[in-house]
């Protein structure tokens, strides 16, 4: 292994120059849209519903935890893993967030779904019933520009990439900047 590194070596600035310029890709209007999407949820007493798979899953944790305790805002995520197996053996694996949405998603809540590709079943699912439900819907999608996630919410973020670890580093930097936008908001409010 260590003959695989070399001094002159620029994959990591050239990673981390190809990051900064996909998080700096985005039209601040849909994070400040997202922003007035999640500061109304709380204002009308809903909870924020973040579900994905993999290391979406692991960002949906993640924007979960911090919405709750560092903006004081109700978030939830279906990482539960009793959860997830019981529902996906009862109704497939493609419909068990549909399902959940539908126990436990009221209408004054918001749902962000995220998925690199924006082709999971399971997600796009959601999605549908989101609509359904007539609950605000907010995607985050990644790969193709045209991938069937990225227009089915009423907020749909997408990155310009098809590598996972650069799509869902984005996805991440951007929901947690929301988190720091509403925590700094109610700093300067107090």
């Amino acid at each position: 292994m260590e003959d695989l590194v070399t001094s002159d070596d620029n994959f990591f600035q050239d990673k981390f120059n190809t990051l900064h310029g996909l998080v700096s890709d985005i039209d601040d209007s849909l994070l400040l849209s997202l922003v007035s999407r999640v500061a109304r949820t709380s204002d009308d007493e809903g909870k924020v519903i973040i579900v994905g798979n993999g290391g979406s899953a692991a960002i949906a944790a993640h924007l979960a935890i911090d919405l709750t305790k560092a903006a004081d805002i109700r978030a939830l995520c279906f990482n539960e893993s009793s959860l997830l197996t019981c529902f996906s053996n009862d109704y497939g694996y493609e419909n068990w967030v549909s399902e959940a949405l539908q126990v436990h998603c009221d209408p004054n809540d918001l749902v962000i779904l995220i998925s690199s590709s924006g082709e999971s079943p399971n997600i796009l699912n959601a999605a549908i019933c989101a609509n359904e439900m007539g609950v605000d819907c907010v995607t985050l999608s990644g790969f193709s520009s045209t991938n069937s996630l990225r227009k089915a919410g009423n907020i749909n973020l997408w990155v310009n990439s098809s590598d996972y670890n650069l799509v869902e580093n984005t996805h991440q930097i951007w929901l947690l900047s929301v988190v720091d936008f509403l925590v700094d908001a109610r700093r300067r409010k107090t």
